[in-house]
């Protein structure tokens, strides 16, 4: 089968590279994504090994390439849209991209310092503006109140000098003295009583709050401030006043003596920011040139240093020869891809120039190769399902393509909703369409990158949900009469059993199917429509959906063990098909899989008419257990014999089932060295790596140690216990199914019922808001929070019911097949694609 069905066939290689032609070499095999290598020199530390100073040197150009980067966002500048995927650069080249690099980062670097240093004079010099501006109200303020209020006979200066001048108050021996400045609105309070509690009152302050926002030179925010002037006598308390202005982070500003003064500083201050307002949008300009200059390069360069980064990575993974003109390098390679892995190399040493050629050898080995399972941008997301419960040994069989069947299908069985998957499916439709979109591939929202990834899976659960909808008769609770009921109400009346008295009489009938021409047949599509106005419509639901629930969910176990027989059969693991598939099998098919029989046999052999007479499929499943004959008539002649027979296989099977694989093994582990010469010529016959590989799993499965008998144990109880509660598990089928359609059926109760029952002319506008309510609580409740939950059941489902079955889960290593187009993901997340 091919690699989609079962994991690639891989095989060793050892890779001959030449000095010269290595990264050339390297490079080629990066951009085809074929191998994955190995490390040769597991205990050379990092620091010590042959290529590190290329590695400082790639991690150097990543640092500038993210400053450049930082500030390329910070000015809002657009990268290239074109999707390009530059090679590696050659190490001639290297150096020429690293002078450029750091001639932008220094240029950038001079640029957005003058320009910060601009921007700092500039805010400085609105401050001081500011603080002058708002001082001088202050000031009239104060000479306003003392005109009215009586004059001390100790200033008599201050009846003429309303601007309340230093000098005058110097000549009379009070030492008056002013700071002024700003300080953050936040801790204006906390600064007034600072102030208060210090000076003990011989401090005056006065402040006002700026009308406009006000840049912070730190943090780049706009900030909120406050004007203060603080008046104070003495040197003393003068010095106080600063340390607790620097304790507070204030921006203080010299005080003019008198009115000429200030007038004299606000004037140049005017000119001064002026002309620094004419320097700093020269500065922008300039600075915006810089950036887009570098934007159009960054976007490579990043790309051409991510792959240098990842080659010189792999050289230290290589080992040299005792020339050290070689290199040797040992990669897990697909079998189907080696001529393609020759040509590369073939390809490498000719754009190198080398003259000796580099080459490949195919080598045996008895280390079991990784997985690898290629997929594509629709088999990814359900590959990732299948991997996420553990990943597959080599060359077992790929749960992953009856996965993009049976998933959205067991979703959609608790999820059918003909509305409610017409949306999903529409969501996912709109995300395949534009999935090319840089806008909605390069956000950095998890919960968005989750739904876009898994796009192709949400848009195959909206079209099932699509189809058990219209098997359920379900759309946002209501049904869809397309073809005409098979139920009829005239042949009650035409057979007299019903009158217009009775109609009036009674608020529920009963419509009788015995009476002919009443029940006409089946619904074409689905369930009849007149189920939705039946009184016991749930129960009729309940019995429908639990008999489907356990019918899939015994067919989707029995299949998961069918798969397990051809990694049985492919490993020559014979006895697990004795002792492991068969009696698990019969265990499940003779409970269980009895269990469907009789509820087809119920559905075929009582018809509407015998209905009466048809027993409890529940009370006969239980009396088989008991061994107790039932008081009612069978379904089929020789029930209870079979039943008994059925029962003694599943007593039987558990034992088989516990014991039969350890005691096994246990017995090839005593008779291994019997076994050995036999053993040992059966390998010398094998010349394919995969049979080496196949039987060194066979050696392992057959164990070297006793510790594998009590694994194995566990395994075979865990089997046991899940085929015993798989009857359970499936039931959340049925009532995450219930629960889904009980739960669409109130919303539009308690929500669309309100709004369609006003019958005035207002009844319109009023449905606007309510259809709004509608759709926000279907999407919300029914959409998300009920999808999420139908799909983790699903996915729960799976993981134990299905792929327990068929794989091993020995989590060997993916193989990592594009090592270099990984760097350019790596790229998408950092933000530079």
């Amino acid at each position: 089968m091919g690699s989609l069905f079962r994991s690639e066939e891989v095989c060793l290689a050892q890779l001959f590279l030449q000095s010269g032609s290595a990264y050339d070499c390297i490079s080629e095999l990066g951009e085809l994504g074929l191998v994955e290598f190995r490390d040769l020199n597991p205990s050379v530390n990092a620091f010590q090994r042959k290529f590190v100073n290329e590695i400082k040197r790639s991690e150097d150009m990543e640092r500038i390439l993210g400053y450049l980067l930082r500030e390329i966002k910070k000015a809002d500048i657009a990268l290239p849209e074109d999707e390009v995927n530059p090679v590696a650069p050659l190490p001639k080249h290297v150096m020429d991209i690293m002078e450029q690099l750091q001639r932008l980062e220094l240029e950038l670097s001079e640029v957005t310092r003058n320009k910060e240093k601009l921007q700092k004079n500039l805010l400085e010099l609105t401050e001081y503006t500011h603080m002058l501006r708002i001082t001088q109200n202050f000031v009239h303020r104060n000479a306003e109140r003392e005109s009215v209020q009586p004059q001390y006979e100790e200033f008599p200066f201050l009846e003429k000098d309303v601007v309340m001048d230093y000098s005058s108050m110097q000549r009379l021996g009070a030492k008056l003295g002013f700071i002024s400045g700003l300080i953050q609105r936040a801790k204006i309070e906390a600064f007034e009583r600072m102030l208060w509690r210090v000076c003990k009152g011989y401090t005056i302050l006065s402040y006002a709050e700026i009308d406009e926002c006000l840049q912070d030179p730190y943090t780049g925010e706009p900030t909120r401030s406050v004007v203060f002037l603080i008046s104070y006598w003495g040197d003393q308390i003068g010095q106080k006043v600063k340390k607790i202005c620097d304790c507070y982070h204030c921006h203080l500003y010299p005080y003019p003596n008198s009115n000429e003064e200030r007038a004299d500083v606000v004037d140049g201050l005017r000119t001064r920011i002026q002309d620094l307002h004419t320097v700093l949008h020269r500065t922008e300009d300039y600075l915006k040139q810089v950036l887009n200059k570098a934007s159009e390069s960054v976007y490579t360069w990043g790309i051409q240093v991510k792959k240098m980064k990842a080659i010189y990575h792999i050289l230290n993974l290589c080992s040299f020869d005792v020339t050290n003109k070689c290199l040797i390098a040992e990669v897990w390679c697909p079998v189907n891809d080696l001529p393609a892995l020759r040509r590369a190399l073939e390809e490498g040493s000719r754009k190198s120039g080398a003259t000796v050629p580099s080459f490949v050898n195919r080598i045996p080995s008895n280390d079991t190769p990784p997985t690898l399972i290629r997929t594509n941008k629709f088999t990814s997301g359900f590959q990732n399902i299948v991997d996420a419960y553990g990943v597959g040994s080599y060359r077992e069989v790929n749960p992953a393509p009856y996965t993009i069947i049976t998933f959205p299908f067991l979703f959609a069985v608790m999820f059918g909703d003909i509305g409610h998957g017409v949306i999903m499916a529409l969501f996912a439709l709109w995300m395949v369409l534009y999935e090319n979109d840089r806008k909605l591939k390069k956000t950095r929202n998890e919960i968005w990158n989750t739904f876009f990834e898994g796009r192709y899976i949400i848009l195959m659960m909206g079209i099932f949900s699509v189809y058990t909808g219209f098997i359920y008769n379900d759309c946002f609770s209501k049904s869809l009469n397309l073809f005409g009921s098979g139920w009829n109400v005239t042949a009650m009346f035409s057979h007299g059993l019903w009158k217009m008295e009775t109609l009036q009489s009674n608020s529920f009938l009963t419509l009788d199917p015995k009476v002919t021409g009443v029940f006409t047949g089946p619904y074409p599509l689905g369930i009849d429509p007149i189920w939705n106005l039946a009184s016991n419509r749930l129960s009729f639901l309940n019995s429908y959906k639990m008999k489907m629930s356990v019918i899939l969910g015994i067919i989707h176990m029995s299949f998961g063990l069918v798969l397990g027989v051809f990694n049985h059969l492919h490993f020559r693991r014979k006895y697990s098909l004795y002792l492991v598939f068969l009696p698990e099998l019969l265990f499940l098919l003779c409970l269980f899989g009895y269990l469907v029989f009789m509820i087809v046999c119920k559905w075929l052999a009582f018809t509407a008419l015998e209905s009466d007479k048809a027993p409890s499929i529940l009370i006969q499943f239980i009396n088989m257990f008991i061994m107790q004959k039932d008081s009612g008539e069978p379904i089929y002649t020789g029930q209870a014999g079979l039943q008994v027979f059925l029962v003694l296989i599943a007593v039987l099977s558990v034992p088989v089932l516990l014991l039969g694989k350890p005691l096994y093994l246990y017995w090839l582990h005593k008779g291994r060295n019997h076994m050995g010469m036999y053993r040992g010529y059966e390998r010398v016959r094998r010349s394919s790596e995969e049979e080496i590989s196949l039987m060194r799993a066979h050696d392992l499965e057959e164990g070297t140690s006793l510790d594998s008998h009590s694994s194995s144990s566990d395994g075979q109880s865990e089997e046991v216990k899940c085929s015993r509660l798989s009857a359970h598990w499936f039931a959340d089928l049925w009532a995450l199914s219930l629960a889904h359609a009980q739960l669409s059926e109130v919303l539009w109760a308690m929500v669309m019922r309100v709004g369609l029952r006003v019958d005035t002319r207002v009844g319109v506008l009023f449905l606007v808001p309510i259809f709004g309510l509608f759709a926000v609580l279907t999407v919300s409740i029914l959409l998300v929070m009920e999808g999420l939950s139908a799909f983790l059941h699903a996915l729960r489902l799976h993981w134990v019911e299905f792929q327990n079955k068929v794989l091993q889960r020995r989590r060997h290593q993916v193989l990592t097949i594009c090592l270099l187009l990984f760097c350019t993901q790596a790229l998408r997340v950092h933000g530079l694609l």
